[in-house]
Formats: structure tokens, sequence, C-alpha cells
């Protein structure tokens, strides 16, 4: 019997890739599934802060365990940013584009282009301390976005030892070196090894 959890997003993309990296073995249910209409403020100044406000915030709309994340890119020559402002880093409603945009004009004329992308994961169940768990992919910047696949920066993201960026790889490959693959299979192995239904 499949494990049954929360993710805390209805970002449908996002959705999509915990679901398949998970497997059947974990049961994913979106905010929208169990009528939650509620969008915590991502008000942390750590990914870790951010994805335990969101998790302790939807727990409370149901009493299944909460998965929530809080993810982003982090450019070494811009001092990490935009770290965990990625998602609104061009404003608070920047569309993905927006926010390539404005990254590439920093980084003109800038060599140094390592970056990595980091994801936070937090589990949390009532009763129950918080458990985080963190993946990272490390890579450079593209100087122009490529492929179609994928969301967020991914179009600009290459993988170190690969020469395609995210959107180019596929889903199949990005879903097993992604940062959020790492923090996922990490969590996995927890729930499969301590889950208590």
């Amino acid at each position: 019997m499949a494990l049954t959890c929360v993710l805390a997003t209805n970002n449908g993309h996002k959705l999509h890739e915990v679901r398949s990296i998970l497997g059947p073995d974990v049961k994913i249910l979106s905010l929208f599934e169990i009528n939650c209409t509620v969008k915590p403020d991502e008000t942390g100044k750590t990914f870790e802060e951010n994805a335990l406000l969101k998790a302790e915030e939807i727990s409370r709309y149901t009493d299944f365990p909460v998965l929530a994340d809080d993810s982003g890119l982090c450019v070494s020559a811009l001092g990490d940013r935009p770290g965990v402002h990625s998602a609104r880093y061009a404003g608070p409603e920047a569309t993905d584009l927006d926010n390539t945009n404005k990254l590439l004009v920093e980084l003109e004329g800038i060599e140094n282009r390592s970056a990595y992308f980091v994801a936070c994961i937090c589990l949390f169940q009532k009763n129950l301390p918080p458990v985080f768990f963190e993946g990272r992919c490390h890579g450079t910047i593209r100087k122009t976005p490529k492929g179609r696949q994928g969301f967020g920066y991914d179009p600009v993201f290459v993988p170190d030892n690969l020469d395609q960026s995210f959107a180019e790889l596929g889903e199949d490959v990005k879903n097993h070196i992604s940062h959020r693959a790492m923090a996922l299979k990490k969590m996995k192995n927890y729930l499969l090894d301590n889950f208590v239904e």
C-alpha cells in the first residue's frame, strides 16, 4: 500500500516531477486535491526556513504528512543570488522568462558562470519534529537559453560533466541527476524505512 503525503504546491511542473521521481511507493496529493487554497508566505532567509514555513502552514489543513520544498539557483559570481528569491527574482509577478533574462543580463561579461541548484525538502508530521533533506546539482550558466523542456532556469543551466541544459536533457535524465531528485530519493528512503501509518 502506497504511503500518502500532501505536496505543498499547485505548481503542475513540480507536482509531475515529484510524482515521477517518487514512483508508486508514495502517493502525492496536491493542494487542490485536499481543497486547500492557502498560499504560504515564503519569508524565510534560507531554503530550510521557507520549506518549514510552507509545511507547517499546509499541515493545518490535512492529517496527511506534508512535504514542502524550497529550491533555487545559486550563482557564484552573484554572491549565490538569486538563491531563495529565485522564483521572484525579477519581481513578485515575474515569469520564468523574466527571471532568466534578469540573470543573463547580470552575468553579461562575467567569465565565472559556475552555479548550483539546491533543493531542501521538509517532511512535516504532526506531533513529530520536522525532517529535512537536501540535494544539490552543480553546473554552469549558458549565455543563451536552449531547450524547451523543464521550467524555471532549466534552459540556461548545464550540469557538470554534460553539455546540454536541463531543458534539453529530458525528464528521465533530469529526474535522475537533479537537485530535487537527490533530495527526494533521500526522503523516499527515509519514508520507507520509518513511516508508520
